[in-house]
């Protein structure tokens, strides 16, 4: 039981390091931002709202097809945890060596062509592919097959440990979206960068440590 909930806790923790980089809440509610200029209160909770059960849609029906995609395609657990890993880990070392402020100019490009309505941008481009892109739907994927096990219970906790830290996200999602002025004025750039920062490295580390249980499985075997 206690190593039950090590492991649970273990996953859990790892979701929510892994997907904060590629949800990315504080980046893209700035990027975001300029669509509910226009909207009141009311308004831009409704919207942010729909976005977040959108984003938790995505989210819950990739981790749980998960499986699967990985028959579909003829691979295996290992492997997708190799090549998972190394690609989290590429995306931490970008996060970590870039300098270049993409939110902003994102937020640019987005705020010249403004809409005045944005119920049918909520799903398409805010909540896929700007919230939960590519990048989201790979690494749950990746995260789906680190989770599996032999046994069928334990594959259930460590599933459930996944879909908590898909639920942290979208909780994120909501509070950073829906409070993205007070979020510019009480960060800043500068706090906004050192975050990022922060969180990449710990994204590298992270995408290292999946990939070398991936080539441990590989090689010799659980």
């Amino acid at each position: 039981m206690a190593f039950e909930l090590h492991q649970f806790i273990h996953l859990l923790f790892i979701g929510v390091v892994a997907l904060f980089p590629v949800v990315n809440p504080i980046g893209t509610a700035f990027v975001v931002m300029p669509y509910f200029a226009h909207l009141d209160r009311a308004g831009k909770k409704r919207a942010v709202g729909q976005i977040t059960l959108y984003a938790f849609c995505v989210c819950t029906v990739t981790l749980i097809a998960g499986a699967w995609i990985l028959k579909l395609f003829g691979l295996s657990i290992p492997v997708v945890q190799l090549a998972g890993g190394i690609m989290i880990c590429r995306m931490g070392w970008e996060f970590l060596s870039s300098d270049k402020d993409e939110s902003a100019d994102s937020s640019d490009s987005v705020s010249e062509a403004k809409p005045r309505s944005i119920d049918d941008k909520l799903f398409y481009p805010l909540t896929f592919p700007l919230t939960t892109g590519a990048g989201t739907i790979s690494v749950l994927l990746t995260l789906s097959a680190h989770g599996s096990d032999a046994d069928l219970r334990q594959t259930l906790y460590n599933m459930i440990a996944i879909l908590l830290a898909v639920v942290v996200m979208c909780v994120l999602i909501y509070g950073f979206f829906l409070n993205t002025q007070r979020i510019e004025r009480y960060l800043g750039s500068q706090g906004e960068r050192i975050f990022n920062r922060l969180i990449a490295f710990f994204i590298f580390c992270v995408g290292l440590q999946i990939a070398v249980t991936g080539i441990k499985t590989l090689f010799v075997g659980k």
